[in-house]
C-alpha cells in the first residue's frame, strides 16, 4: 500500500507531461481562430467608388481594379462589426472645390462621343481657380490658360456660336472656311488663332494638370518629391512645345512647388488625407477621360501638329 501511494505522484507527473503538447496545440488553434474571426469582421464596408472590384479570398487582401486608375485605399480601422458607409467628401460634391472642376468637365463628354465646348471651358475656369492659389508655377501656367479660355469663349458665345457648340462642329466649320493654320505657322497672337489651335493648346495644358494632380495624390513619403514629379510631367506634356527660355523659367518655378499637404488642404478643406487623396485621384481620372477623348478627335482630324 505504501508503495502504491508513493507511485501516485510519479503517475500524475507523467500524465501532466503528456498533456502539455496537447494543451499547447489547442491554445494555438484557439488563437488562430480568434485572429481569423477578427480580420473577417473588422474589414470596412465596400466604398461606392470601388464598386465592381472583386474581393478575393484571404485576410482582407484587396486587389486593384483592372482599370488604369488605382484609388488609394482607406486604412482598415477597428470598430463595430459593421463599419459605417463611405462618406464622400464635400469637396467632390456639386458645390465643392473639386466638384466644380469635375462637374463641367464630365458634362462636356456628350453621349455622341464629342466634346461640348461650353462645358469644357467652364471646367477649365474652375480648374484655373483651383490651381492659382498653389504658387508661382501655377500662376504662370493658369494665366496663359485663362487667356486662351477667354479667346475661345468669345467664339463659343460670338456671332458664329452655332459652329462652336462642340469640338467636331468647330473643326469642320473652320476647315470648310479655310481658318485652320498650316502646321508650323503660328499666328501673331492668341486672338487671331483659330478656335481649333486654341483648343489644342488648352488640351496640352490639361494633360500636364492631369498628370500633376495624379502624381500629387499618389505621392508617398520617401518617394520622388511631388515637385520633381510635376516637373517631369511638364517636360512630358508641355516642355516639347515651349521655347528654351520658357522651359528654364518653368524649371526655376518648380523649385518653389507647394507641399503635397497644401494641395490636400486646398482640395478638400476639413477632410482627412486619405479622403483628399482619393478625391484628387477622381479629379485626375475625369481630366484623363476628357483628355483621351479630345486626343482621339484631334488625331482623327490630323490636328495634333497644328501648333
Amino acid at each position: 500500500a505504501v508503495v502504491g501511494v508513493a507511485l501516485l505522484p510519479m503517475a500524475s507527473l507523467r500524465w501532466f507531461r503528456r498533456t502539455i503538447p496537447l494543451a499547447l496545440l489547442l491554445l494555438l488553434l484557439l488563437l488562430y481562430l480568434c485572429a481569423w474571426s477578427f480580420c473577417e469582421w473588422s474589414l470596412p464596408s465596400w466604398p461606392h467608388w470601388a464598386a465592381g472590384r472583386r474581393r478575393p479570398s484571404g485576410l482582407g487582401v484587396l486587389l486593384p481594379p483592372p482599370s488604369a486608375h488605382v484609388y488609394p485605399q482607406v486604412p482598415l480601422q477597428s470598430g463595430p462589426l459593421e463599419a459605417p458607409e463611405w462618406e464622400e467628401p464635400q469637396c467632390v460634391g456639386p458645390q465643392g472645390v473639386l466638384g466644380r472642376v469635375m462637374g463641367p468637365f464630365h458634362a462636356s463628354l456628350n453621349p455622341e462621343g464629342d466634346v461640348a465646348l461650353s462645358q469644357y471651358l467652364a471646367g477649365w475656369k474652375a480648374l484655373v481657380r483651383f490651381l492659382t492659389p498653389l504658387g508661382s508655377i501655377f500662376a504662370f501656367a493658369t494665366s496663359e490658360a485663362f487667356a486662351k479660355v477667354t479667346a475661345l469663349e468669345a467664339r463659343v458665345h460670338g456671332p458664329e456660336a452655332a459652329h462652336y457648340s462642340s469640338l467636331t462642329a468647330m473643326v469642320a466649320w473652320e476647315r470648310r472656311e479655310g481658318l485652320l493654320e498650316r502646321p508650323g505657322i503660328a499666328p501673331p497672337d492668341t486672338a487671331s488663332s483659330s478656335g481649333s489651335r486654341i483648343l489644342l493648346l488648352l488640351h496640352r495644358a490639361l494633360r500636364w494638370s492631369q498628370l500633376c494632380l495624379h502624381r500629387v495624390a499618389t505621392w508617398t513619403l520617401g518617394g520622388p518629391d511631388a515637385g520633381v514629379q510635376c516637373s517631369d510631367a511638364y517636360r512630358t506634356a508641355l516642355g516639347p512645345h515651349h521655347p528654351w527660355l520658357v522651359r528654364q523659367a518653368a524649371r526655376l518655378a518648380f523649385l518653389a512647388f507647394p507641399d503635397p499637404d497644401r494641395w490636400l488642404e486646398l482640395a478638400c478643406p476639413g477632410a482627412g488625407k486619405a479622403e483628399a487623396r482619393a478625391a484628387l485621384v477622381r479629379v485626375a481620372g475625369t481630366l484623363e477621360d476628357v483628355y483621351n477623348r479630345t486626343q482621339g478627335l484631334l488625331a482623327e482630324r490630323g490636328l495634333l501638329q497644328l501648333a
